[in-house]
């Protein structure tokens, strides 16, 4: 089969053969030289065959339009946005983009391998494609009870899936740098097979990416000022724009892109959630923010395709070349990026901003295993009690779009018996964290200042990184009522006032991904994004995406994990009390 494809490939190149599809008319972006190109693109077999003078059995009129390289998410969690990967596919589709590097370490860390087994499996046969790195760090640290653990040894299998191309965001830089045996297994099993490796630099010097790169990790998606994104480009890094819904840091970093080292540049959405992939794209959204902020769209373009394919050795994606897939998109313009038409293989598969077609799919069904991953004793009002031997606490103060927070000490309201009282006044909640994959009684238990709630709770199962149940809450009650709710359900996330559920969306796989279709997921979460504004919450940030990453161990300053209060620049837990 593959000689007579291969034959015909070349047949039709050389014009002995017509092509299957020839598209004419069109402006071509060339992403190796920088410039706009004529002349006919010649497909076959899903492949671009030729650029010149052809005849086709089907021919696409361009009529003008830009002919682009579909786009290329270059580091995405697919379950932030809290849909099975067929579902994701035909959100991103309508948006341009037809293959992701996707790190399922969302999932790996509440259910390890199987975890992973599922991602691939669910991905697989999809007129899209997914492509993997291997979790390198289930749990994130020591500090927090995680799901799952992963060694060298049970990620060594996955390396012979011909979608898993690396090693993904290895964020325990002290891991590294100590050399840690498990770690450096890791490290040596993706080098020796072949395999990037990928980095997550979050607050790190100069001198400590010095030490990653010498650990062969290429690639870093944590900076966030343009002095961090110089450090990382000078040394030879691969630079990953993100924008995602709480980490936009692309208006920040794009001044430092320029004609010399645009090639070392990509974007990449990391997290974001259903709503915002749908009303403002994925890495299209990347493309226009860019442009908007003065980079050059056809550079823009470059970015979010061929560097990106370039970066992960997808040697035959991210051009409108000979030998390159036909994934290529037909634009309107190149100041908006309005994009008329998708194609996967020379297929259609966006027309207009709706898929025109989608193959049959039989999903895979999620073991008992997934399904059943919420697992607490059942709680009460007293356990969310904090007591303060004096009123000055130490608090976490939320930075709007942003995965770091503040560590601020304040003074803050204690009744007469000592114990902590939430202030709404004073935008002063109760934050807990509560063990959910073991049964260990175990509750961390903060104060949180920044997310405006004036009355309720909000609970959420997506914590990252190891997934714990997490709320914030005015009042103990609410705060009970809102772990019983999402317990009953196995997950996902809750609004709670007065003691009553007014908003919850189910995430029954592993209480992160929802198995019902995008468009009633995204319903639900117009719900409760109504729930929020009828509890006060911020309309500045996402309030759960925010919420999530309160539990993140490994971004600055100071965070929350199932064992108490933790700060990350000392990489050690801290008392609530600051008296």
């Amino acid at each position: 089969m593959w000689r007579s494809s291969l034959t015909k490939r070349i047949a039709a190149a050389s014009g002995s053969l017509p092509a299957e599809t020839v598209i004419k008319n069109g402006k071509i972006i060339d992403v190796f030289n920088g410039e706009i190109i004529e002349g006919d693109i010649a497909i076959e077999d899903g492949y671009i065959v030729g650029i010149g003078n052809y005849e086709g059995t089907n021919v696409i009129d361009a009529d003008g339009q830009y002919v682009s390289p579909a786009f290329i998410d270059g580091h995405v969690h697919i379950e932030s946005s809290m849909v099975t990967p067929e579902e994701f596919a035909k959100v991103l589709l309508i948006h341009g983009v037809t293959s992701v590097i996707a790190d399922p370490h969302e999932i790996a860390n509440v259910l390890g391998a199987d975890g992973i087994q599922y991602m691939l499996d669910s991905s697989d046969n999809l007129p899209f494609d997914f492509y993997f790195m291997l979790p390198s760090c289930v749990p994130a640290t020591e500090f927090e009870h995680a799901g799952a653990k992963l060694a060298s040894k049970d990620l060594q299998p996955f390396y012979q899936h011909p979608r898993v191309l690396g090693l993904a965001e290895v964020m325990n830089f002290p891991a590294v740098k100590m050399a840690e045996k498990d770690m450096m297994k890791k490290i040596n099993q993706a080098q020796q097979a072949g395999k990037k490796i990928d980095g997550h630099g979050a607050g790190l010097s100069a001198m400590d990416i010095n030490v990653y790169l010498a650990a062969g990790i290429r690639t870093d998606h944590e900076s966030t000022t343009a002095d961090q994104a110089k450090e990382r480009l000078k040394r030879g890094m691969y630079l990953m724009i993100r924008e995602g819904t709480v980490a936009k840091d692309l208006e920040q970093l794009i001044p430092i892109v320029n004609e010399r080292n645009a090639r070392r540049c990509l974007f990449v959405t990391d997290d974001k959630h259903l709503d915002d992939l749908i009303h403002d794209g994925s890495i299209d959204h990347n493309i226009r923010l860019a442009i908007h902020s003065g980079l050059s769209p056809i550079t823009a373009i470059q970015m979010a395709s061929i560097n990106a394919a370039e970066c992960f050795g997808l040697a035959d994606k991210g051009a409108i070349a000979p030998g390159y897939k036909a994934d290529f998109l037909l634009l309107d313009d190149l100041e908006t990026i309005k994009i008329s038409q998708v194609y996967k293989d020379g297929k259609l598969m966006a027309d207009e901003g709706e898929i025109s077609q989608f193959p049959p799919f039989h999903p895979v069904t999620p073991t008992a295993k997934l399904r059943n991953s919420v697992r607490f004793n059942e709680l009460s009002s007293d356990d969310f009690s904090i007591y303060l031997p004096s009123n000055k606490a130490n608090i976490i103060e939320i930075i709007p779009n942003s995965l770091e927070t503040r560590h601020i000490i304040d003074e803050v309201t204690i009744c007469e018996k000592g114990y902590f009282q939430a202030s709404t006044s004073e935008d002063l909640l109760k934050l807990a964290v509560i063990e959910r994959h073991h049964m260990t009684n175990q509750i961390g238990l903060g104060i949180v200042k920044g997310l405006k709630l004036q009355s309720g709770a909000i609970a959420t199962t997506i914590a990252h990184d190891s997934h714990n149940l997490i709320i914030a809450g005015t009042n103990d009650v609410d705060m009970a009522a809102a772990a019983k709710a999402l317990q009953s359900i196995q997950g996902g996330l809750a609004v709670v006032n007065g003691g009553e559920i007014i908003a919850m969306l189910e995430l029954s796989i592993a209480g992160l991904i929802s198995e019902k279709p995008y468009q009633e997921v995204h319903s639900q979460l117009l719900t409760i994004r109504h729930a929020l504004e009828s509890i006060g919450a911020s309309s500045q940030f996402n309030p759960f995406l925010t919420l999530s990453f309160l539990s993140l161990p490994v971004i600055p300053e100071l965070k929350l994990t199932d064992k108490g209060l933790f700060q990350v620049s000392k990489f050690e837990h801290i008392n609530i009390s600051a008296g």
